[in-house]
């Protein structure tokens, strides 16, 4: 298998050390640089003790690395500072973003949501939405793909394909969602501070997260027409996880059984999207270090609507695998290597 040189923009963060967790076992895809700005010059084993042993360059800064040296880029910067750096990118080398940056069509709806312009927006016609589920086929023809954001990916993922087949209203979705705290980053922030969290539950960004007109984006898509949800994130006091819960109305007849059969039938040659069976509640702890997505559907006592439960870990499936995923598609490569490992139980 013909190596693929890679480097980590950004990897002294959880979704960069994530991906050199995954890359590990990975038989094609190295990693010949890394940056990070704030610990450059340090080795990863002095950032990330637990990666110490593998073979991995020092952190450097951006303007240190040989681009015109590497096939591939991983994007782990903050919103904001990624759309200059990708532009300056050489052409051969292939993108998966993990920031913002690239995620909405709109440059508009961008600089309304991330409070200014978009800084490449001739880049932002080329790029890819790369819900891999969704958009395999173009996310193998992309040179640049803009990963999901965590909340978009557990609510798109069960309610894209209920849309597209006209199984549940358009009008009417309710989003709770709740996630563990690397889904902040990893830089200090007093809210993310320990008594800050602990013993307790808070939502954030309501009625204003970004993620919003994301998950409209990819939800309007679908149904062909504009839609516009309700949707609440929450802060838990754990480390990794997400959990959304929808509240949807169905068209017709359908109730939890037929919405679970056709999701089932959609998702059945999928490696990493399992519809569970009647009754059966996914749980966090269930994927923990995995790129699985669990789905659960069950009937409301309200008639004609269905309670739809989405799991995910936020820094794998939300961040860094399904990355990893896109970019073996990218290069042709099956799109499980590296990501094979079962969820962490207990």
């Amino acid at each position: 298998m013909k190596e693929i040189k890679v480097a980590i923009l950004g990897a002294s963060g959880y979704t960069g050390a994530e991906l050199v967790r995954l890359l590990a076992l990975h038989p094609a895809l190295k990693i010949t640089a890394m940056t990070g700005d704030r610990k450059a010059g340090q080795p990863m084993a002095t950032v990330f003790p637990h990666l110490a042993g593998l073979e991995l360059p020092d952190l450097v800064a951006i303007d240190q690395v040989d681009f015109k040296a590497v096939d591939a880029v991983f994007c782990c910067l903050p919103h904001g500072t990624t759309q200059e750096v990708i532009a300056a990118l050489p052409q051969h080398v292939k993108i998966v973003d993990l920031s913002a940056d690239f995620r909405l069509f709109d440059v508009d709806t961008y600089a309304q949501w991330y409070g200014h312009e978009h800084r490449a927006p001739a880049l932002q016609e080329q790029a890819v939405y790369g819900l891999t589920e969704i958009a395999r086929n173009q996310v193998a023809k992309a040179r640049l793909v803009a990963n999901p954001g965590c909340y978009p990916t557990s609510v798109q993922l069960p309610l894209v394909p209920l849309l597209e087949q006209g199984l549940i209203l358009a009008e009417d979705i309710i989003i709770d969602a709740k996630s563990g705290v690397s889904g902040a980053g990893r830089s200090a922030k007093e809210a993310n501070l320990f008594t800050e969290v602990a013993e307790g539950i808070h939502a954030y960004g309501v009625a204003s997260h970004r993620h919003a007109p994301e998950i409209e984006q990819g939800l309007s898509q679908a149904a062909n027409s504009p839609v516009v949800v309700s949707f609440t994130p929450h802060l838990m006091p754990m480390s990794r996880g997400m959990q959304s819960t929808i509240y949807v109305k169905t068209t017709g007849a359908n109730t939890a059984a037929s919405l679970r059969a056709a999701l089932a039938a959609r998702f059945k040659a999928e490696p990493f999207v399992r519809v569970l069976p009647e009754g059966a509640v996914p749980a966090t702890r269930h994927v923990r270090g995995s790129n699985f997505c669990l789905i659960g559907l069950f009937d409301d006592r309200i008639k004609g609507r269905v309670i739809i439960t989405s799991v995910i870990d936020n820094l794998v499936k939300g961040a860094s695998g399904q990355a990893l995923q896109n970019m073996n598609l990218m290069f042709g490569l099956p799109e499980t290597l590296g990501l094979e490992q079962q969820p962490m139980f207990p």
